[in-house]
């Protein structure tokens, strides 16, 4: 029986020492229905969840990891200045995690299932317009609004969902879910630069179509929800934003999210328009940034299970930072694989951990409120997404094709975001550095 008919039996019993009675039995019974105990944290289920995040992720984030691709091509064949092709990417993080406020508080909802579904519908609508995309407007409606959408409506529901069944291993678990960004962005851009060339854009973004439908058919039938729904409650929770440690994260979080994705947008568009580098060579570049996340979303995830998730975050916070710093002085395409390997480190370990961080911010008895408290901060970091790769692209055209003060934005964005990160350690155990955060 749900709490809302428990609370209204007793209100309707007749007595007060009849509501005790009532209310005694319900709740055993209540209790007994709806209990689902504590996480697993394992099993067949709760890893089966894991693996279909991943694909999940694989879809999503995997598809908007290797946006750098599509960026050098577009160049090519619209003309259109970088700045304004990497809205389409942009507004597709966007909504991503924007959605996620949303989203989030649907999952909590028990809404999981239809919700994810319907981004299944958008993602597929989106990928097969995107083949026949000839102009800017038709990319950025398919690939930048659409598939944007998809990606709100599927990524932080499946997030969430793993986010219930793990509590020691949560962070080596979603640091799985998130090697699929890692998978994701490295067979993407291999299908684009083995099939373009032969097969043409239309067809070689209708295979990228057909993998994302089979993987949408084994994730939509191997899901499964854990948590009872909590039916009421606002879409905001607005008084996780009264925890001083929680709304420092999300502030963390924006400033490190908002020069993240410069790199990802623009290292082949610095290798080929400043040091010469050919097609092939940008796009190898992009794929060395992306693998480095095979090894850096596993290895820190499981050591912050051990010494805690914020405590790994931070010294690669100010990493990501240096090495913005360090590419202003990269003349050869060698050093740039050097920075590609590095960043690509750093850039997996933040991408990987910071939803991670989130879950193990919640209480026990606000686990319920994951969904929510996850899509808050999503929306939060959207915004940075949404704004960070245009404003390099600006900063770059305006300054003649210079990347320095793009670099300087974007180191200081890191070194602003990881401060912050220190200040929520802080608010959350004072100044023991000893402390498991």
């Amino acid at each position: 029986m749900a709490a809302a008919q428990l609370e209204q039996a007793v209100e309707d019993a007749g007595t007060k020492d009849e509501a005790p009675a009532i209310a005694r039995i319900l709740s055993r019974r209540s209790a007994a229905s709806f209990d689902p105990g504590p996480a697993p944290d394992g099993g067949i289920t709760a890893w089966t969840q894991v693996f279909c995040t991943h694909l999940t992720i694989f879809t999503t984030f995997g598809f908007f990891t290797s946006f750098g691709v599509y960026q050098t091509y577009y160049e090519h064949t619209l003309n259109i200045a970088p700045s304004t092709i990497s809205w389409i990417g942009s507004i597709q993080v966007f909504l991503l995690f924007f959605l996620g406020t949303f989203t989030g508080r649907a999952t909590d909802a028990g809404l999981f299932r239809p919700v994810y579904i319907t981004g299944s519908v958008f993602q597929l609508l989106g990928i097969f317009t995107m083949a026949e995309s000839t102009t800017v407007w038709h990319v950025f409606l398919s690939q930048g609004v659409c598939l944007g959408i998809a990606n709100g409506l599927q990524f932080c529901p499946s997030m969430a969902l793993v986010s219930t069944y793990f509590v020691k291993r949560r962070a080596f678990a979603l640091g799985f879910t998130a090697l699929g960004s890692c998978t994701g962005g490295i067979v993407f851009p291999l299908i684009v630069q083995q099939c373009l060339p032969s097969l043409g854009f239309p067809w070689t973004i209708r295979i990228i179509g057909f993998i994302m439908l089979a993987l949408n058919l084994i994730t939509i039938s191997l899901y499964r929800t854990r948590l009872p729904p909590r039916k009421s409650g606002p879409i905001v929770d607005w008084v996780s934003f009264r925890e001083l440690p929680y709304t420092l994260y999300c502030a963390g979080a924006f400033f490190s999210f908002w020069g993240l994705y410069f790199a990802f947008f623009y290292i082949g568009s610095y290798a080929r328009n400043v040091l010469g580098a050919s097609y092939q060579q940008s796009i190898n570049l992009l794929l060395v940034q992306v693998c480095m996340g095979f090894l850096f979303r596993l290895l820190p995830t499981y050591y912050a299970d051990k010494i805690g998730g914020l405590n790994v975050l931070i010294p690669f916070a100010f990493v990501c930072g240096i090495m913005m710093f360090a590419w202003i002085g990269i003349k050869s395409i060698g050093t740039l694989y050097v920075f590609a390997v590095i960043y690509g480190s750093g850039a997996a370990v933040i991408q990987a951990l910071w939803p991670a961080v989130i879950g193990s911010m919640s209480r026990e008895r606000d686990m319920k409120k994951v969904g929510v408290r996850m899509g808050m901060a999503f929306t939060v970091v959207s915004v940075s997404s949404f704004t960070g790769p245009p404003l390099a692209g600006a900063l770059i055209q305006s300054h003649g094709g210079s990347y320095t003060y793009a670099n300087i934005w974007a180191g200081l964005s890191f070194f602003v975001g990881g401060s912050l990160l220190i200040a929520t350690r802080v608010a959350l155990v004072g100044w023991d550095w000893r402390a498991k955060v």
